[in-house]
This record gives structure tokens, C-alpha cells and sequence, in this order.
């Protein structure tokens, strides 16, 4: 179907589960904020009562984009807008589809509520095709409080920024859409490579089971490929295996990885009677990484991870990625420098980054936004979107390692108390158990306990301290890195692979009241130049890590360590922070 490109993020959402009957929502809705909570008892979900203010969606009303641009904390919000199902899509069932509203909101379509959704960084979906008339009006109520036992990543809990937490997003930041679907559809598929057996296997869940259904698969790769696979369908789960069957020689083009990001191309189709109900495509690659004798290792081959920390913010549209193009040019810059991949820091990110990444060929360790408050609320809270965040992008290759928690942020006194570690252990457990082909950093930086990476963070400044306290590295790792153990009481390191994965940070001498950067600035490139040479090859040549990650790619809001500034202008010749990485 074809999208109006006067749409903000026209774009299908997601390309990995893609259908091509849709509408696009994004643009101007009515909005109001509701400081007082007057909106439910004056049924502002009615449609009757015309919302004060505009926003263009899918930008939260902080950001400029939204054509709002107020910071100040407005704790419960209100949308609205009308749309109208096109005739050839009114014979079908109709999915109301959000990417992502933070946190909490109610949903009602002509006055009926069709659902509810807690959880500011995950997708969901409901079912309004009994609720449609004509002409139709969607309402959402979003309540966003400034509380830090909900998971919220690096947007503060305060009212203003501070340290390293910045302007929070409240409500709708990705795109709101319509999909058309048959009397039964494909609600999820799963999809896992064998590289080792040269196979893929396929889980699928159907939404409205019925008897008498065929599942058809066809698998493509350009010209060289096409596999048609098709089987009866006995009950609303189900799985199936593809052969995929290519000579050993040309293995370089059919796996995926940085330097070569082979993918195929996938289409699914539900059938009765020759009748084709639901339609969707997808791809896979075609993948390994594991680890082995304290080594990363990448279809079955060792490899170095040079990632850079990423946390996906924009000065007009914070953490919604401006347009497409701003999320591939991100990416494309990371290359530039000589980085093969990014740590997502503190942001379960936009699919359409994980969907370029997967294009692009660039390595992904994708993050839980963290709560800042232990207790069975935020536990729950954590464990219930970190379910759905590994669901959501279980199927893209650049993926290669789960992040749940991050320097012990809302398990604070995880070194020793034996409820925090249970939890982190729990999050290990668990995503392990959801996905046992990626690697897991269970608390990233320090006080881990258990995980498949001891993930360190030192931002020392010097090379020649850094190589003197990695000499023995017996002694180093039960002590400190910079702030704190880095590992917890009762833990202790088991041979896996080590990866500094956040050093450097550094800032440019001349920052205004309140910027800051990791130890002290430098004042030219070459003083930049020396430093980051000096702490990447005191890693890199060590024979001891197997990856780092630089601190960090852009400049964010008073956090001013960036290679890029905020608005991705390079402070340092691109070249050469390459050559030091690639030697």
C-alpha cells in the first residue's frame, strides 16, 4: 500500500514482520495534558470535547519535532485523532498497532476501550475491527509518572536533568499504525539458524486457530536461492525446519557477519482452500557467536568485537530517531570510524535501527532500560519488558548479546545483598532460557555474578596505568575497575571472555556550566588522538580482552564525550581514530 510521504516516519515499522495492507497514523493529533486527571471524569475519550493543543506524532511532546517542545513534567496526557478504514481493507480484521508508549495507557476506539498497555519501550497490538464504523476516532489517556521504580533507561526521575539522566519522553515516541489481516493470522514467528547443520527453524503462533489451514513458506536469497516449503497446520503453534543447502564453498556468501551481511528473504502465508488469509515477510541470517577459552567466536571463527556506546538520542527528537535516514546515517558514521558494532545503551531501540543494522552488517548488544528503585514492583516491572523486548527482536542477526542490567543501576547494594544477586541471576536465567543463541552480560560494568562476558567499564585515562593494572589480572579482577568490584560478593570469574565495554570519554577542553566529559578534557585532536590510542591498543594489544567499547558515539545533552557532536557534526578526522582501531 502505498504511503503518503508527508507522513513523519512513513515507513513500515516492522520490516522483519511486515504485511503490505497498513496505515499509517503518525502525523497531527489532537492533545492536551491533564495536569489535574479531569479527563476520565469529563470523558475526554468521548471525542466530544476538543483537546486544547496539537502533536505530531510519533514525537513525545518534550521534543521539538513534536512542534511542542516543553520539558516540564506533565505527568498524565491525552490524544486523539479520526481516521477512516479504506474500502479494500474493510472485509478484514483490523490491528491497532503501537511501536512504543511510555508508560502506561488506555486506549478507546468510538468511546469503547479495546485495551490497555504498561510498559514504555515495547510494542502491542489490539483487535478493533468490532468497534469500526465509518468514520472512527482512537483516544489514549498515558500516564507517565516520575517514578524511578519503572523502567525508564536515561531519562531522569527528578524533573530536570542531571549527571548522565536527560529529558524524559512521555507517551507515544514510535509509530502508531493499522494492519488489515485475515480471519486468521500469523502473531509471531520465530526464527533460528543452524549454521553448523545448514538449517533454519521456524515457530510460528497463530492468532483465530481454525481447522483445515496450510502454512506455505518461501525462502530467497537474490538469484541463487528459493526454497518452497508448505504444511498442514494442526493447532495455532507450531514449527517447521528449512534446509538450507549451499556448497561449502560458498560459505562467505551465505553467512551473515559484519564484513559480509548475507541475509534471506522470507514469506509466510496462511492458506484455506487455496485462499490465502494472511500474508507477512520477513529475513533471517544465517548466524553464530558463542564463546570459547575466553574468546568471542563468530560463525565459528574468533572475533574481536570493537563496539561504540550508543544511546540513541537526538537534539530535536530525543530518543525517536528524527526520520529512517538519521538511523542508517548514525550506523554508517560508527563504520566510518572503524567500529563493527554498538552497545545500545540504556534503550530498547527503534526495529528499524536493528533492521539497518541488519542490512549494514554492524553487531548489536541491545540494552533493558534500567529502573532505579528495588522492589517487587520494579522487578516485575523489569522482568515483563525485558520478555517482550527479547521477543520482539529475537529474529535479527546483528543482535549478539542481551544487556539486562547495567552497573548494578536499581540493584544498587548487589555486592552484597543476596536478593539483588538472586534477581540478576534470575535475569541471566531467563534470558537465557528465551534465547540461547546470544551471549549475555547480566550487569554490565561491575558487581556481575553470573554471565557469559565480564564486561568491565574503566575510564582510565592513561595506557600506561591501564597496562599496569591488567598485569595481573588475577588480582585486578577481584578487586576494582574504577568505582567498584567488579564482581560481587560470593562470584568469582570463570574463564569468560573479557570485553572493556565502556572506557574512554573523552570531552574537548572549553565546555559550558554543567557539561561534562570523563577525566580531564584535551585541547586539540592530537592530544584526543594520543589518549585514545594509548587506552584502545593498552586493551586491544594485551592479548587479554576480547572487545571494547568506546565511550561513545554523539554528544548527548549535557554529556559531551562524543566522536560525533549532538547534532552529528565529527570532532575528530574519522580516518584516523580508524587506523588505530584496525591496527
Amino acid at each position: 500500500m502505498a504511503v503518503n510521504a508527508t507522513i513523519p516516519r512513513p515507513e513500515f515499522p516492522r520490516p522483519d514482520f511486515e504485511r503490505s495492507e497498513w496505515i499509517n497514523l503518525n502525523g497531527i493529533w489532537e492533545f492536551a495534558f491533564d495536569d489535574e486527571d479531569r479527563g476520565l471524569k469529563q470523558r475526554w475519550k468521548s471525542g466530544q470535547i476538543q483537546l486544547d493543543r496539537t502533536i505530531l506524532v510519533p514525537y513525545c511532546y518534550q521534543s521539538k519535532m513534536s512542534t511542542l517542545g516543553i520539558e516540564e513534567v506533565h505527568e498524565i496526557v491525552w490524544y486523539r485523532r479520526t481516521f477512516q478504514i479504506p474500502l479494500a481493507m474493510k472485509n478484514k480484521r483490523i490491528l491497532l498497532k503501537f511501536g512504543a508508549v511510555d508508560y502506561e495507557c488506555t486506549v478507546w476506539v468510538n468511546g469503547e476501550v479495546v485495551g490497555s498497555h504498561r510498559g514504555g519501550h515495547v510494542p502491542f497490538q489490539f483487535d478493533i475491527t468490532d468497534t469500526l464504523g465509518d468514520e472512527n476516532t482512537v483516544v489514549l489517556r498515558v500516564v507517565d509518572r516520575d517514578d524511578p521504580a519503572q523502567p525508564r533507561g536515561k531519562q531522569t526521575w527528578r524533573g530536570q536533568r542531571f549527571g548522565c539522566w536527560y529529558t524524559p519522553t512521555t507517551g507515544i515516541w514510535q509509530t502508531v499504525w493499522l494492519e488489515a489481516v485475515g480471519e486468521t493470522a500469523i502473531d509471531r514467528v520465530k526464527m533460528t539458524p543452524n549454521v553448523d547443520e545448514k538449517t533454519v527453524t521456524v515457530e510460528y503462533t497463530l492468532d483465530h486457530f481454525q481447522k483445515g489451514l496450510e502454512l506455505r513458506a518461501l525462502v530467497t536469497q537474490g538469484y541463487r536461492l528459493t526454497i518452497s516449503r508448505s504444511t498442514s497446520i494442526q493447532q495455532a503453534r507450531g514449527r517447521f525446519t528449512v534446509d538450507i543447502d549451499w556448497p561449502d564453498e560458498l560459505d562467505d556468501s551465505i553467512l551473515w557477519r559484519p564484513e559480509s551481511p548475507n541475509l534471506f528473504n522470507i514469506e509466510l502465508s496462511v492458506v484455506k482452500q487455496g485462499v490465502v488469509l494472511d500474508r507477512i515477510k520477513s529475513y533471517f541470517g544465517m548466524r553464530n557467536i558463542f564463546v570459547r577459552d575466553g574468546m568471542i567466536v563468530l560463525n565459528n571463527v574468533p572475533y574481536t568485537e570493537k563496539l561504540i556506546l550508543d544511546q540513541g538520542y537526538w537534539p530535536e527528537s530525543l530518543l525517536t530517531p528524527p526520520s529512517d535516514e538519521a538511523i542508517k546515517t548514525d550506523i554508517l558514521a560508527a563504520k566510518a570510524f572503524g567500529f563493527n558494532g554498538a552497545r545500545k545503551h540504556q534503550k530498547a531501540e527503534d526495529p528499524r535501527f536493528a533492521y539497518w543494522a541488519d542490512v549494514l552488517g554492524f553487531l548489536v548488544w541491545s540494552e533493558m532500560p534500567s529502573n532505579y528503585q528495588f522492589s517487587d514492583q520494579g522487578m516485575n516491572a523489569m522482568v515483563d519488558e525485558w520478555r517482550a523486548i527479547i521477543q520482539r527482536d529475537y529474529n535479527h542477526p546483528s543482535i549478539v548479546t542481551w544487556v539486562p542490567l547495567n552497573e548494578s543501576w536499581g540493584v544498587w547494594n548487589i555486592l552484597r545483598d543476596k536478593k539483588m544477586q538472586e534477581f540478576s541471576r534470575t535475569l541471566y536465567c531467563l534470558t537465557r532460557s528465551l534465547d540461547d543463541t546470544r551471549l549475555v552480560s547480566s550487569n554490565d560494568g561491575w558487581e556481575q555474578v553470573e554471565s557469559d562476558i565480564c564486561a568491565i567499564h574503566d575510564y582510565e585515562a592513561s595506557g600506561e596505568v591501564f597496562k599496569q593494572k591488567i598485569q595481573d589480572m588475577d588480582r585486578y579482577l577481584k578487586t576494582k575497575s574504577d568505582w567498584r568490584l567488579i564482581y560481587a560478593n560470593g562470584a568469582l570469574y570463570q574463564g569468560q571472555p573479557l570485553i572493556l565495554t565502556e572506557y574512554g570519554g573523552i570531552s574537548f577542553a572549553g565546555a559550558k556550566e554543567g557539561e561534562w566529559g570523563y577525566r580531564s578534557p584535551v585541547s586539540n585532536e592530537e592530544e584526543f588522538l594520543a589518549r585514545f590510542a594509548s587506552m584502545t591498543r593498552a586493551a586491544l594489544d594485551s592479548g587479554k580482552f576480547a572487545g571494547i567499547c568506546y565511550t561513545q558515539l554523539t554528544d548527548v545533552q549535557q554529556e559531551i564525550n562524543g566522536l560525533l557532536t549532538a547534532d552529528r557534526k565529527p570532532k575528530i578526522d574519522p580516518i584516523k581514530i580508524k587506523a588505530i582501531l584496525d591496527r
